[in-house]
């Protein structure tokens, strides 16, 4: 019997949404562009497509291009690194 396993996209999904988020909360409370993201990441689509998943989770904001952490994604980020 197989566990249950993640396809190969989503984790490679999960792994760019957490480098966007890393990179993200970085500069905060100064925004970063998603074109800037795509290319430090060199994921071109993905870095796309992980921005609108996060913010769609309500762990980033976006204004046209640009992008920044939600208060939530701070917060929780403060507790993790406690």
């Amino acid at each position: 019997m197989q566990a249950n396993r993640m396809p190969p996209r989503l984790c490679a999904d999960l792994g760019i949404q957490r480098a966007v988020l890393a990179l993200a909360l970085a500069p905060y409370p100064h925004w970063r562009t998603i074109p800037e993201l795509a290319r430090e990441i060199d994921c071109g689509d993905a870095v796309e497509r992980a921005c609108v998943d996060l913010v769609g989770i309500g762990l980033l904001e976006c204004r046209g291009v640009s992008i920044r952490p939600t208060l939530a994604a701070i917060l929780c980020h403060q507790l993790d690194s406690w």
